[in-house]
């Protein structure tokens, strides 16, 4: 049996594809052999990324997208689907964050989060769901929630409480559209050093963080690998509307 899985055919988007768990996510969807759009706000770096998916035979595009602002989201779902045909795999990533006592939330604290964690998700999938619907074809949708999801972590109540709300908006999905052949699942990773929190992760109060987890390590964007594969892949046809943590057991703790 073979048991590799190939994306040989398929078209991916990839919202906040510019760094972090995007960036790695595109890498892993373009080496399995899809065609990937790059999307996010700062084009510059897609383009770099881009060009060197497209250097070791990829097909790529990258398209500009501000999920906060709805019609940069229908314009860059059309856009890739001008230049790579039509979506089959949605990986929708794009997450701010703001760290305070609630005591010292503001509004625009509150809307910064909500717009792009819940709102703009929300409404890029509707997008790329609508287009999969009229095409008939199905496809697969994965959320990028957290551990924050499923488990309160302190002074950080609006994400949270939009990852929360990730987490039943891919339930919610997982129900309307299972007859149309669309799987929508959910990972909630835990802790993972990015170029964002890399220095955190460093410095005492980091390591005193790192301490309290149950193995004493934070994770690398690469564990995330064989599971956004098996969430593209068709081998996840009988997955559907799961919240699957990869948090090293901290959420069983």
């Amino acid at each position: 049996m073979n048991t590799a899985i190939s994306l040989a055919g398929k078209t991916a988007l990839v919202t906040g594809a510019s760094s972090g768990l995007g960036e790695r996510f595109a890498r892993v969807l373009a080496e399995a052999g899809a065609n990937v759009s790059l999307a996010a706000r700062r084009t510059d770096r897609l383009d770099a990324l881009r060009a060197e998916l497209e250097k070791g035979g990829s097909t790529a595009c990258a398209v500009a997208m501000d999920v906060t602002r709805l019609e940069t989201v229908e314009q860059a779902v059309a856009a890739t689907e001008a230049a790579l045909g039509p979506i089959d795999i949605l990986i929708n990533n794009s997450g701010v964050s703001v760290t305070k006592r609630i005591t010292d939330t503001t509004e625009s604290d509150f809307d910064f989060v909500m717009d792009t964690n819940a709102k703009g998700a929300f409404f890029v999938a509707q997008a790329v769901g609508k287009r999969m619907i009229e095409r008939g074809q199905g496809g697969r949708i994965v959320h990028i929630a957290s551990l924050a999801g499923i488990r309160v972590l302190g002074q950080l109540s609006v994400y949270c409480m939009s990852k929360a709300a990730a987490v039943q908006m891919t339930r919610a999905m997982a129900l309307e559209w299972s007859r149309f052949n669309i799987n929508v699942n959910a990972i909630c990773p835990g802790y993972i050093e990015t170029e964002i929190n890399r220095d955190h992760f460093r410095s005492e109060a980091g390591q005193k963080l790192v301490n309290l987890l149950p193995r004493k390590r934070i994770g690398k964007p690469e564990d995330l690998d064989g599971l956004i594969l098996l969430l593209a892949s068709e081998r996840s046809g009988f997955i559907n509307g799961s919240i699957i943590t990869a948090d090293d057991g901290l959420s069983v703790t």
